[in-house]
């Protein structure tokens, strides 16, 4: 395996006030771009873009006991957890912070719709004091109850996870910088479960590297627990488990790591645990074709629908198992645009077109209907003015390479 460049490269890290300043206005300019005095966030991811704040990540996702208002002209409220004001102290974007009322039945119960009216309340008295007179708001997610009750007060609630996913599609230069140390964090965290990797070795065994690496690094979590080896990585999706790898087995992986700052490095590989067979050799170079030709196609300008129409065209006994997306939008996580196949456009696909500072990631998966096993690769890239650069920067496997790449 050829040394990792990411490690060498001098490393500029990013202006964590100057990357606010600038989430924060992009945020506001959706605001005002549709209309609406506020927004109000329970994502963690959103609220993470809205005020660089984080408190249990994983947790929050699941539990909506943390949220915040951000009026479009107005302040910043952060309604945290009990007790966890102090997390946000010298973040300078947020100008108060409150006590979250939660609404959800873990810890409102019985009480959830008292709960809600008190939570209503405060927040439409937020939108009267700093909404000129505008009682719309955006918000990305929200409990019935809590819903109901705004509207009940006379708050209009439009759509906003449009508003934060419009919003964090474009990169200031800050949040590239602060993704090229998620990505160097992932890749040395890569490179350690290339090199452990051992027949005889659980899945759960080698992919615990990445997390254990990340943590030290200084990351946060992973997203999901895409690792398989052998006859699990055709069809594409099982999660790793106490399989043991064999000599001889395809090891394919997606990272899905949410990194340093909170910024996600999203790319996949595959490698074989001894030497490779011809098929093997043959799959991998399939998908490195593909990856190579889609990234190729990428440059400023191109629309969603186009790209899809133009994308490689892949291998008829191929196509039943192909990836969800041919690319997909990264930054804090997966997020917007996401193209799909030409052959899934008429039921999921939708227009746009790519812009110089967003960030792509371009998807392979390569297994052969009822084959023995299937390949993962995907790269990580930005898009500038006049074309892409990679992002990520991991080597290709040698041994699997067809002598077209070599």
């Amino acid at each position: 395996m050829a040394p990792l460049d990411a490690g060498d490269r001098a490393r500029v890290l990013p202006d964590r006030q100057r990357m606010r300043t600038y989430r924060l206005a992009r945020l506001r300019e959706q605001l005002k771009a549709r209309d609406c005095a506020g927004i109000l966030l329970f994502d963690p991811i959103n609220i993470r873009y809205a005020t660089d704040s984080s408190n249990m990540q994983v947790w929050i996702l699941h539990n909506q006991a943390r949220y915040a208002f951000v009026a479009t002209e107005g302040p910043v409220v952060l309604f945290d957890f009990h007790n966890c004001g102090h997390l946000s102290d010298g973040i300078e974007t947020i100008d108060e912070v409150r006590p979250a009322i939660p609404i959800f039945y873990f810890c409102a119960g019985s009480r959830s719709q008292e709960q809600a009216g008190r939570f209503a309340a405060e927040i439409e008295e937020l939108v009267r004091a700093h909404g000129g007179g505008n009682r719309r708001i955006a918000v990305d997610k929200l409990e019935l109850a809590g819903a109901k009750a705004l509207e009940a007060l006379g708050v209009e609630l439009f759509d906003g996870q449009e508003v934060a996913e419009l919003a964090r599609v474009i990169k200031s230069p800050d949040e590239i910088a602060a993704m090229r140390e998620a990505i160097r964090v992932c890749q040395l965290g890569m490179a350690r479960m290339h090199e452990a990797a051992r027949p005889g070795m659980t899945e759960n065994e080698v992919w615990s590297l990445l997390h254990q690496t990340n943590i030290a690094g200084g990351g946060e979590w992973i997203e999901t627990r895409l690792f398989s080896a052998g006859e699990r990585t055709n069809p594409w999706f099982a999660e790793c488990s106490s399989h043991v790898i064999e000599a001889g087995d395809i090891v394919s992986y997606d990272t899905d790591l949410i990194g340093p700052y909170g910024m996600c490095a999203d790319m996949s590989r595959s490698f074989v645990c001894g030497t490779p067979n011809d098929e093997q050799k043959r799959l991998y170079g399939l998908a490195r074709e593909q990856i190579e030709y889609n990234i190729a196609l990428l440059h400023p300008g191109l629309g969603f629908r186009e790209a899809a129409e133009r994308a490689w065209q892949m291998p008829e006994r191929c196509q039943p198992n192909r990836y969800s997306v041919v690319y997909h939008g990264v930054g804090l996580c997966d997020e917007y645009p996401a193209i799909v196949y030409r052959e899934d456009y008429p039921a999921f696909g939708y227009d746009g077109e790519f812009q110089p500072g967003m960030t792509i990631c371009v998807e392979s998966y390569m297994g052969e209907l009822g084959g023995r096993e299937g390949i993962k690769l995907e790269e990580q890239v930005l898009i500038t003015e006049t074309g892409v650069e990679r992002l990520s920067t991991f080597p290709y496997e040698d041994t699997l390479m067809p002598s077209q790449w070599e």
